[in-house]
């Protein structure tokens, strides 16, 4: 207690002699001390290999894939590997009979969907009705075994399936040439498989990142409008003697206006039109009614029916109406031995393949992302792309094309409420038993109901909302979607995405090369400077320029990054001659946005540093970050500035600053 008593006592003493020096100092009017500068501080160094380590593993690890197997036996880890190369194998032992039944709808459902758009999808790319249904029966499988999206519905799509009708035609004939045209399918489709399954493997899924969201869009809605003029020639009933090779609008409406006279089949429009008309009303209620998602995604196969039936009945095709006559029956036989693996044709498919690959990956992962973000799961981009690589390369040794996500029936997938990857094996049952069964039944099926099948599909890829949004948000974005878009319609599908990832890369270029820079002021009543364009109100230092570089400093820009600070030094002086105002003596940069420095980056700084002094304007760093401020110690940059020149905020630069301007005459 006494103890205690004698603690209390001192607290008080102490807490009267503060008070007393504080009214003391207060009455005397004597200046409080300055205040404390923080130093930027240094980073420990790590060894070249802890380096090395730390970049690699951010660059191709950066989801820490092996998180799972850390602490665990040997035998787990084998279990965890197996499951992750197969996830079925995972979420499998939670299946019940609640999920099959939620899979089973929406397997029944993609099945109707996707029966009629592979027998039009074919066609398009320039195949047998059959390699269509052929690639919605292997590749499903193989996915649902390895695939992680429990959404997302393989099979053929249009713009792939287009891609490859145009790519693969411009080598070989396939009217004069089918047994060699089929043969490079195959081996495009294998190279497909290949570079997908390495980008997954390799963990380079980023590459595909580089072909922007507005390129995208505008390739989509191009290829879109490609396909639709394409079909043309069934919905017409113009015979394909008379129906030009080439894929650009200029083309195909020259050889639709000059067949209008006696090329056309008004029993082919007619039945294209009403079916048409019939498939578009069937999406308005669609859309307009959630509840009757099922119905734009029967109307195809209803389609089917009955204008197989009507045209047996009337034996339309007397009269001039196309139909598919047979599909082969049975299931997929083996085409091992068809892929070129030597001679000229292995580059051109290797070259196709990569290209058809790609896309289709892009596609599928795109579609993957959005409806594993919807339902709240994680998707592992580089599975993915290991788990379509494998389909693609087991469908091309089963007698299959280019299969990939397909954005309509994972749409509908997701509507019927599926579960799991269970209803891809659904569907792809329904399509074996087609194959095995039913296909002679499509002998009546008149092209113009595939066309107008494949118009009401790809109509949904002329994203206009998209396109709106992207001129709101960016204007260099716009022209990559538009220079995309004009590409594939007016020139070829190849000439588009070479245009779309031609102008990805140049606005990456651009943005690094031509780096943002500002001048900042300080926002009244506070200690904090931002970029005086953003905020009027912001007033500039007198004497003081403040310049923010809004990117790293690497050789491909650090010689603007200098002109450019110079630049603004002399609008300033320009500025003062006329305003009066006090000389600029110090040129602060602020470096928090500056991720990192190159060598070449430092000898721009030194530069800039050289000129300023005979310009006698003294150069002051703020909040160098620690990669920065590690390679400017390095360098002995720091030492040529001066030590006492680098600051944490440029509140504390400014306030260095001011006690010098003061003191100048």
């Amino acid at each position: 207690m006494s103890s205690m008593g004698a603690s209390a006592e001192e607290n008080l003493e102490t807490k009267q002699m503060d008070e007393r020096s504080f009214s003391i100092s207060s009455s005397q009017g004597q200046q409080q001390a300055p205040p404390y500068v923080h130093k930027v501080g240094i980073p420990p160094r790590q060894n070249l290999f802890q380096e090395f380590k730390a970049t690699i593993k951010e660059t191709f690890f950066a989801d820490d894939p092996l998180r799972s197997f850390k602490d665990q036996p040997k035998s787990r880890k084998f279990v965890l590997g197996i499951e992750a190369l197969f996830p079925i194998l995972n979420w499998g032992r939670s299946y019940n009979l609640k999920k099959f039944r939620g899979d089973l709808i929406s397997g029944l459902t993609i099945a109707s969907l996707c029966i009629p758009q592979d027998i039009g999808y074919a066609k398009l790319a320039k195949l047998q009705p059959e390699y269509g249904l052929y690639s919605s029966f292997v590749p499903p499988l193989i996915y649902a075994v390895m695939g992680s999206s429990r959404d997302i519905a393989i099979g053929p799509v249009a713009v792939v399936s287009l891609l490859l009708g145009t790519s693969l035609s411009n080598e070989i004939d396939p009217t004069t040439h089918p047994e060699e045209y089929l043969r490079l399918a195959f081996t495009a489709t294998f190279f497909a498989g290949i570079t997908q399954a390495t980008l997954g493997i390799f963990r380079l899924g980023f590459l595909i990142d580089f072909l922007s969201h507005a390129a995208i869009v505008g390739f989509m809605g191009g290829a879109a409008i490609t396909i639709a003029l394409q079909q043309l020639k069934g919905f017409l009933g113009i015979q394909t003697k008379n129906f030009t090779k080439k894929t650009d609008i200029v083309n195909v409406m020259h050889s639709v206006v000059s067949t209008a006279h006696h090329g056309w089949n008004w029993e082919t429009i007619l039945i294209g039109a009403s079916f048409l008309g019939f498939l578009l009303f069937a999406k308005f209620i669609g859309k307009k009614n959630k509840k009757f998602f099922w119905v734009p995604a029967i109307a195809p196969l209803i389609c089917v029916i009955l204008s197989t039936f009507f045209v047996f009945i009337t034996r339309a095709d007397k009269h001039g109406v196309e139909i598919v006559r047979n599909i082969k029956k049975g299931i997929n036989p083996s085409s091992v031995k068809e892929i070129y693996f030597t001679g000229d044709y292995l580059g051109k498919g290797f070259r196709i393949g990569v290209m058809a690959g790609m896309i289709a990956l892009t596609e599928a992962v795109a579609i993957g992302r959005t409806f594993a973000s919807v339902k709240d799961y994680q998707l592992d981009g580089n599975k993915e792309m290991v788990a379509l690589g494998a389909m693609n390369v087991v469908g091309s040794m089963t007698s299959c094309y280019v299969a990939t996500g397909s954005f309509s029936r994972s749409a509908v997938n997701f509507m019927a409420g599926c579960q799991t990857a269970v209803s891809n094996i659904v569907m792809s049952v329904v399509v074996f038993l087609t194959l095995e069964f039913i296909t002679p039944l499509f002998h009546y099926t008149p092209n113009a109901i595939l066309s107008s099948i494949i118009i009401s599909a790809v109509i949904n890829l002329v994203d206009y909302q998209a396109a709106i949004l992207i001129w709101k948000i960016d204007k260099f974005d716009f022209v990559a979607c538009m220079g995309a878009f004009f590409g594939v319609v007016f020139a070829t599908v190849e000439i588009g995405l070479l245009i779309a990832v031609s102008i990805s890369f140049a606005k990456i270029l651009l943005q690094v090369t031509r780096p943002r820079t500002c001048i900042l002021g300080k926002i009244p009543r506070t200690t904090v400077y931002r970029n005086i364009h953003q905020y009027p109100e912001a007033s500039k230092v007198p004497g003081v320029l403040i310049v923010r570089v809004d990117s790293a400093i690497y050789f491909s820009n650090s010689n603007y990054v200098k002109e450019r600070i110079l630049r603004w030094l002399m609008d300033e002086e320009e500025q003062g001659k006329g305003d009066y105002q006090t000389r600029i003596q110090f040129l602060i940069v602020e470096m928090s946005p500056v991720t990192d420095i190159d060598t070449s980056g430092i000898h721009a700084l030194e530069e800039l540093h050289r000129s300023l002094e005979k310009r006698d304007v003294e150069l002051v760093l703020a909040n160098p970050g620690p990669v920065v401020i590690d390679k400017i110690y390095t360098s002995k940059l720091a030492n040529m500035i001066g030590e006492n020149k680098i600051f944490l905020t440029v509140a504390e630069a400014v306030a260095y600053c001011s006690p010098k301007l003061a003191e100048d005459p």
